[in-house]
């Protein structure tokens, strides 16, 4: 989403400032050098003037009265000139022919006489390739800007869209929350509170869904207890064989009903998830306390660090439960210090735990082994590592052994973004209805 915005403002801008530019580049050129022309025609023109007085007057027009008129900053002054006179002096000129590429303007006098100028074009050329520079240089400043306002652009829209992602899957997984604080976007918000009223409508049905649950526990649970104590009853009293094996039949029939009616009311309880943001120090304080005072005993260091500081997409019972996995593993089979640390993942989108101590670690053929149920290193039953892959696979994380010696278990797991704050943007409490916006078209 977020490279479409991207690239779709980028080409927009990109397109705008080259539509506007290149004509811009061009007709600045063209401008440059017709203000130059008209500058030699204009100067041609007032030596031209002078010619024509001198000739009026009946004066003589040399070499040197042109050299004379032409000084200083005159564009002339390093041109050539020439005069032809048909009736007197004849051919006059001055300087010599100037070499391509040059400007050239030519005046015919009210006597007859015509004055030609030449100068050298690479003065203009040099004016129209520095305006090229200067306009070629704003349109990269340009399309810069227009990059960084895309970029811009792309996290105002980007950032809303994750939240609102992360809201969905909360909503998804049961975890119904209160509405996120509004993205100043008509459309997004549209959304969002689309979402808010969705999750009023689940929590009803849950809730309607656990009252019946405690009501299916009360209302069936007690009349197949009875139930089953009459049959059981009347299998231990009846003196008819047949009377006693109906009784035995009645009996598992019942007790196959009352595990189908247990197998339901723990999937409608169950059905819901409990994925959440959650605060990973929160459960690093809980996990110290359960487990600092372990450690001493053994004369151990148990420690704790948050570097990542960034909260993350899991189930906190599911997580508390694989850490104390793995550090009940590093208590009883590693040694020295045992370390969890939490730090940034490689991309932006993770957060990893590692949990590691100073043992010798995992053998080498029991790398790839050490997370199947049965399979153990020190003689345990083997089933820790495997339930624990499995519960955190189950939150959308992972579990995986990245360094067997000294050991490091790393728990890979979904992040919120760093610059929002989960209690702030999900925060908990009761359900706000809201009602709907007017929209314009």
């Amino acid at each position: 989403m977020r490279a479409r915005v991207i690239k779709m403002i980028a080409t927009a801008v990109t397109v705008a400032v080259l539509i506007l530019g290149i004509p811009s580049v061009i007709l600045g050129g063209i401008l440059v050098w017709q203000a130059d022309q008209l500058s030699l025609e204009s100067r041609t023109q007032v030596l031209g003037n002078m010619v024509e007085r001198r000739i009026q007057a009946n004066e003589e027009v040399t070499t040197d009265n042109l050299r004379s008129w032409v000084l200083g900053n005159d564009p002339l002054s390093t041109g050539y000139i020439r005069v032809n006179i048909p009736e007197k002096e004849g051919l006059i000129e001055r300087g010599e022919h100037v070499e391509p590429p040059r400007m050239t303007a030519a005046v015919v006098l009210p006597s007859g006489a015509t004055l030609r100028t030449e100068v050298s074009a690479w003065p203009t050329l040099w004016k129209v390739i520095r305006l090229v520079i200067a306009l070629v240089a704003g349109i990269i400043a340009s399309l810069t800007a227009g990059y960084w306002l895309a970029l811009r652009g792309s996290r105002r829209i980007s950032a809303p869209l994750i939240y609102l992602a992360a809201q969905a899957e909360q909503i998804g997984s049961g975890q119904v929350r209160a509405r996120v604080k509004p993205s100043g976007i008509e459309e997004i918000d549209l959304v969002q509170e689309e979402l808010v009223r969705t999750g009023e409508r689940m929590a009803g049905r849950l809730a309607a869904e656990r009252q019946f649950a405690s009501n299916a526990s009360h209302q069936l649970r007690t009349p197949l207890t009875a139930l089953s104590m009459r049959i059981e009853e009347i299998e231990l009293l009846s003196d008819n064989e047949e009377v006693r094996n109906e009784a035995r039949v009645s009996l598992e029939q019942v007790e196959r009903l009352t595990q189908v009616i247990n197998d339901l009311l723990k999937t409608t309880k169950t059905g819901g998830g409990n994925a959440e943001a959650i605060h990973v120090l929160e459960i690093f304080n809980q996990q110290r306390e359960e487990w600092e005072e372990a450690f001493e005993s053994e004369g151990r260091e148990l420690t704790f660090t948050d570097e990542a500081a960034q909260p993350v997409l899991a189930a906190s019972s599911v997580l508390s439960q694989v850490l104390a996995t793995l550090i009940e593993n590093s208590l009883h089979y590693g040694e020295g210090t045992t370390r969890v640390v939490c730090r940034k993942g490689t991309s932006s989108r993770g957060v990893m735990i590692d949990v590691s101590d100073e043992g010798n670690g995992v053998p080498e053929d029991m790398t790839e082994l050490i997370f199947e149920k049965g399979v153990s290193a020190r003689g345990s039953t083997g089933i820790g590592l495997p339930l624990a892959r499995d519960l955190i696979k189950g939150t959308g994380g992972r579990l995986e052994l990245t360094q067997n010696k000294p050991p490091i278990f790393t728990i890979s797991l979904p992040a919120m973004p760093a610059s929002l704050d989960p209690d702030v943007v999900m925060p908990e409490g009761i359900l706000v209805s809201v009602g709907r916006r007017r929209r314009r078209f």
